[in-house]
Formats: structure tokens, C-alpha cells, sequence
């Protein structure tokens, strides 16, 4: 008998191969998988399935990944999903200080290796993490 999925995750990324790719691991792995490609989608796939975790492009069409994630935190605090940036553009450590401002839990650059969301992933699961007991993180290569 097959298992409930381990956390119901939204990928936000307007490169389809980032999508695809990254969302068959987490499946692979045993989570439910959402994806949209615009940052205007994200709020209301966000309020249809109110996911665990959002991984989520910084820079999209439609609306910054930086105001997507100030939004979200501002809707479903103290509740809101863990929240995990991806950029490839914006690299500077002001941007990193941007992404805390606005509520991201953690900062990875693209290319960013599965491995590293997994290890994210397992840590969130095996803490059970409360947005209270969040720590921001920046990962680089």
C-alpha cells in the first residue's frame, strides 16, 4: 500500500526544465509536486493546495519571487510554508539580505544541486520546523 506523500511542495520557476527536472526528484522521492511557471500563479496555487514548502525563482514574469514570498508570510503567518529562493540573476549578498527581509528561509544558487533541496527537505521533515525555530540560510558552491 503505497504512503501518504511526505510534504506537498510548489516549484515557481519560469524555466520549464527546472520544473520538470527538479520536480520528478521530489516525486521520486515521495512528495506531492506542484508547479507553475509565472510568479502571478504562485498566491493561488498557494491557497489551493497550502503547500509545506515553496521552492521559488526569484526572478519570474508577472511578479518577483521577492514580492511572492512578502506575501505569502504576510497571508499565512504564523503558519507559512518553508520558503526556499532560487536565483541564477540576483547574486549579491544584498540580494541574500533582501530574500531574509521578505520571509525566504534559505538562499540557493542555480544552478542548485538536487542534493542540496533534498538535504533541506530532510531536515525540515526530521525538525519538524516551526517558523519560530527558522534559521536563514544562504548556500553557495
Amino acid at each position: 500500500m503505497p504512503s501518504a506523500p511526505k510534504l506537498r511542495i510548489l516549484i515557481a520557476d519560469d524555466d520549464r526544465d527546472t520544473v520538470v527536472t527538479l520536480g520528478a526528484i521530489l516525486r521520486d522521492e515521495g512528495h506531492e509536486v506542484h508547479t507553475v511557471l509565472r510568479g502571478d500563479e504562485v498566491l493561488d496555487m498557494d491557497r489551493l493546495t497550502r503547500p509545506d514548502v515553496v521552492i521559488l525563482d526569484i526572478s519570474m514574469p508577472g511578479m518577483s519571487g521577492y514580492a511572492v514570498a512578502r506575501e505569502i508570510r504576510e497571508r499565512r503567518a504564523p503558519l507559512a510554508p518553508l520558503l526556499i529562493a532560487v536565483s541564477g540573476k540576483w547574486t549579491q549578498k544584498s540580494d541574500e539580505l533582501l530574500a531574509r527581509e521578505v520571509g525566504f528561509d534559505h538562499y540557493l544558487l542555480k544552478p542548485c544541486d538536487a542534493a542540496q533541496v533534498l538535504s533541506l527537505l530532510s531536515a525540515y521533515e526530521q525538525r519538524q520546523e516551526r517558523p519560530a525555530a527558522r534559521q536563514f540560510s544562504t548556500h553557495r558552491k
